[in-house]
């Protein structure tokens, strides 16, 4: 038979370890929003800038295009890869409906230049910071 102190601590140790899962399954899932939601905006952005008559930013367009697909890529490790596209093809349209019509690119700039910046270029601690504040 086991002893009472045995029996609580084995629950102690189950419910950390579920509470933790579940920290880190939320952790994944707000980073993997956030990756989709920046794949949405370098998808739109680079669509804007490679269709101005401007040679000298399809560089730009380029590398807001290559960095839309690392986001995917990253996004891919936490989740399908069709949920995946399903879920950039929501989030740019909600993007593109939140621009009113016009074709500027100021709001979703502001909103997401210097985050996805980070995300794509750091993703390591994007996720650790996710997981500190699902804690």
């Amino acid at each position: 038979m086991l002893n009472k102190g045995f029996q609580l601590a084995a629950a102690v140790a189950l419910l950390t370890a579920a509470s933790s899962s579940y920290a880190q399954d939320k952790a994944e899932e707000a980073f993997s929003n956030e990756l989709v939601q920046c794949a949405a905006y370098y998808e739109i952005a680079s669509g804007v800038i490679m269709g101005m008559d401007a040679p000298q930013m399809q560089a730009v367009g380029g590398r807001l295009k290559d960095s839309g697909l690392e986001a995917e890529k990253i996004a891919g490790q936490y989740m399908p890869a069709e949920k995946v596209e399903a879920a950039v093809a929501t989030a740019k349209e909600q993007q593109i409906a939140s621009l009113g019509g016009s074709s500027g690119l100021g709001p979703l700039m502001g909103q997401y230049k210097d985050l996805c910046k980070k995300v794509v270029l750091d993703p390591k601690s994007r996720l650790e910071y996710w997981a500190m504040v699902t804690m």
